[in-house]
């Protein structure tokens, strides 16, 4: 039986809406994943913050509490951080082991996918890491996605 997990961050909410969309089409289980401390609400703040280190900062992220030997699919969605994965998604990552499983990768960002999907092959070298889906939005707060609506459910009826 196969069985997926569809885990995301979501900072300013865009990733949420098409982890939802995912789980609106598929039969899948779906974890928000957050970190312990939450990151400010002032994206300048963020920036300041984690421009320059967001792959090297650890973040702390709260606890999953799934099997995750369950799986053999996993989606993982995230926003792009300064071309990349959040820390929150490379925590996740560096702490679960992924070795076997087929990993379906997504990120989000208003137009800078950058190296997001060659992070998360090197985070899981044992993994099938599929072609990732790039949601572009035309911003960060009001949600208006840019990429072309059949795009999203093309890449999601392949999972």
């Amino acid at each position: 039986m196969s069985k997926t997990l569809l885990v995301f961050h979501s900072y300013t909410g865009n990733t949420k809406v098409i982890a939802e969309k995912i789980k609106e089409l598929i039969d899948c289980d779906m974890i928000e994943l957050e970190p312990i401390v939450p990151f400010s609400k002032d994206y300048q703040q963020v920036v300041d913050e984690y421009q320059n280190n967001s792959i090297k900062e650890e973040v702390k992220i709260k606890k999953v509490d799934v099997d995750l030997n369950d799986y053999n699919k996993i989606i993982v969605g995230s926003p792009v951080w300064w071309y990349t994965i959040t820390p929150v998604i490379t925590t996740f990552l560096k702490e679960n082991d992924l070795s076997g499983k087929t990993i379906y990768p997504f990120a989000t960002n208003a137009g800078w996918l950058g190296h997001s999907f060659q992070d998360i092959k090197k985070l899981c070298p044992n993994s099938n890491v599929e072609n990732g889906l790039n949601v572009v939005f035309s911003d960060y707060e009001n949600h208006r996605i840019r990429t072309d609506e059949n795009e999203i459910k093309n890449w999601i009826k392949n999972i």
